[in-house]
């Protein structure tokens, strides 16, 4: 998720990298602690959603973040399962 999507990409062109189409992600965060992220994953598992993949990332402080992803056709629902607004 490059913070200068322009910049990356022409980056990765005079590199000759071939990249996947954009995709959409959901950043999860919140405080660390055992299981932090299975209330997450069980609201999307109670819509029937898959998640495709999941990184998780230490965040410092006692905090946790993770990059969450789905199928492109379940992002909004995904969305609403989580309650996210503005996708």
């Amino acid at each position: 998720m490059p913070a200068d999507p322009p910049a990356f990409l022409a980056a990765a062109k005079a590199a000759r990298l071939k990249l996947s189409k954009a995709m959409q992600a959901f950043l999860i965060e919140g405080d660390d602690r055992p299981g932090a992220l299975a209330g997450t994953l069980r609201r999307l598992a109670a819509a029937k959603l898959n998640v495709t993949a999941v990184d998780g990332l230490c965040a410092g402080m006692g905090r946790y973040g993770a990059i969450l992803w789905v199928k492109p056709r379940d992002v909004k629902k995904a969305a609403a399962a989580l309650g996210v607004m503005g996708t």
